[in-house]
C-alpha cells in the first residue's frame, strides 16, 4: 500500500489533452514531413546539378574546361579528347568544344555593299542608290584609286586548339578581322583591271597568302584551306564598266584577228621561203652537175687538142658549122686565100617578093 501510495504521489496521472496541444503536435508532424521533403528535394537537386556536369566530346572535337575563367590544366593536358567527361556545372565551370577536323568558314564584312543575308539568298537585291553611303556600303580602294566591291570567304581548320581558344576572347571574330585586313591591304596593291578582269586568280591567291601570313604572325592556331574572292564594280557605275568590258572584248577580237593574220602571213612566207630555197638548191645542184660535166668533157678533149691543135680546131669548126647550117636554104663557103689575105665577096641579093594570098589585093 505504501509503495503504491508513494508511486501515486510522485507520478500523478496526466490530465486531459487540450486542443492547443493537439494542434502543436500536428504542426510539428507537418514540419517534420516538410523538412524531410525539402531534404529529399535538395538532395535530388544536388544530384541533378552534379549530374548535369557530364558532357560528351565528339570524335572530331577537343574540349577545354574553364573554371571561373581559368583553364583546368596546362597546355596539351587541358585538352579533353573524345568520350564522356565531367565538370562542375555552369557557372563554376564552362566547357568549350573545339572542332579540330571540321572545316570552318568565316566571311568578310568590309568590302561589300549593304545587303541582308535574306536578300542575298532570295536574289531580291536592293536597288543601287545614286552613290555609296559611307558607313553602310562597304568597298575597297584599288592601287589606281578606283572603288570596287569585293567579298571573301575563308575556309580554315584549327590545328592548335590552345592558341585558338586562349589567345583571344572570340577567335572567329579575330579571324574575320584578319580576313578584312588582308582584303583591304591586297586590294590596295592591285589595279582595278587586274582585280576584275586580268588577274582574278592572282588577286585571290594574294589575299589567301596575306591571311596565312597574318594568322601565323598573330599565332591564331589555324591552317588556311581555301580563300574564295568575288569582286564586282560599283553598281552605280555598272554601265560604264560594261562599256569598258565591251571595248576590251572588241580589242581582244581585233588582236585575235591580227594574230591570226600574223600566223597566216608568217606561215605563208615561211612556205614560200622554203620553196625558193629548195628551188635554188635544186638549180645549184643542176648547175654544179652541168659545170662538172662540161669540165669532164673538156678534160677528155684536152689530149686531142694538145696532140694537134690545128686539126682539132678544123674538126670542131666543121662539126659546129654542120650543126649551124643544117636547116639553111642557101649555103656559101668562102675558103681562105693562099696568101692569107681575105677574099672579097660581093653578092647581089634580089629575092622575089612572096606572092599575095588568095583574095588579098596585090601590092602596087
Amino acid at each position: 500500500m505504501s509503495d503504491e501510495h508513494e508511486h501515486n504521489h510522485h507520478d500523478p496521472a496526466p490530465g486531459p489533452v487540450t486542443p492547443d496541444d493537439a494542434g502543436s503536435q500536428a504542426l510539428a508532424e507537418a514540419l517534420r514531413s516538410s523538412f524531410a521533403i525539402v531534404k529529399f528535394v535538395m538532395v535530388a537537386l544536388v544530384v541533378i546539378f552534379l549530374g548535369s556536369g557530364f558532357f560528351q566530346v565528339g570524335t572530331q572535337e577537343k574540349a577545354i574546361i574553364l573554371r571561373f575563367g581559368k583553364t583546368v590544366g596546362q597546355g596539351q593536358e587541358a585538352l579533353l579528347g573524345p568520350g564522356l567527361h565531367w565538370s562542375f556545372p555552369y557557372p563554376i565551370d564552362e566547357v568549350v568544344k573545339i572542332p579540330i577536323t571540321e572545316i570552318q568558314k568565316v566571311a568578310s564584312t568590309t568590302g561589300w555593299y549593304a545587303v541582308t543575308p535574306e536578300q542575298e539568298l532570295s536574289g531580291n537585291l536592293p536597288p543601287p542608290g545614286p552613290s555609296l553611303i559611307p558607313g553602310v556600303d562597304g568597298y575597297v580602294i584599288t592601287a589606281d584609286r578606283n572603288v570596287i566591291h569585293t567579298s571573301a570567304t575563308l575556309y580554315y581548320q584549327v590545328d592548335d586548339p590552345t592558341r585558338y581558344v586562349f589567345r583571344f576572347v572570340s577567335a572567329s571574330n579575330t579571324i574575320q578581322n584578319v580576313l578584312n585586313n588582308a582584303l583591304l591591304d591586297t586590294a590596295a596593291r592591285f589595279k582595278v583591271d587586274d582585280i576584275l578582269y586580268s588577274d582574278v586568280a592572282g588577286f585571290q591567291d594574294a589575299v589567301e597568302q596575306r591571311v596565312s601570313a597574318l594568322a601565323d604572325q598573330e599565332r591564331l592556331g589555324i591552317t588556311v584551306k581555301q580563300c574564295s574572292v568575288v569582286s564586282i564594280p560599283p553598281r552605280q557605275l555598272k554601265y560604264v564598266f560594261d562599256q569598258v568590258t565591251e571595248a576590251r572584248q572588241n580589242l581582244n577580237k581585233v588582236l585575235d584577228d591580227a594574230h591570226s593574220y600574223e600566223n597566216y602571213a608568217t606561215n605563208s612566207a615561211a612556205a614560200q621561203a622554203s620553196a625558193i630555197i629548195s628551188e635554188a638548191r635544186s638549180a645549184q645542184a643542176r648547175y654544179v652537175q652541168s659545170v662538172q660535166a662540161d669540165a669532164k668533157a673538156f678534160n677528155a678533149l684536152l689530149p686531142n687538142y694538145e696532140l694537134n691543135p690545128g686539126l682539132f680546131r678544123q674538126q670542131k669548126l666543121v662539126e659546129v658549122m654542120g650543126q649551124a647550117l643544117t636547116n639553111v636554104g642557101l649555103k656559101a663557103y668562102l675558103p681562105t686565100s693562099a696568101n692569107g689575105k681575105p677574099i672579097e665577096l660581093r653578092l647581089m641579093l634580089n629575092r622575089e617578093p612572096p606572092e599575095p594570098k588568095t583574095g588579098a589585093p596585090a601590092q602596087p
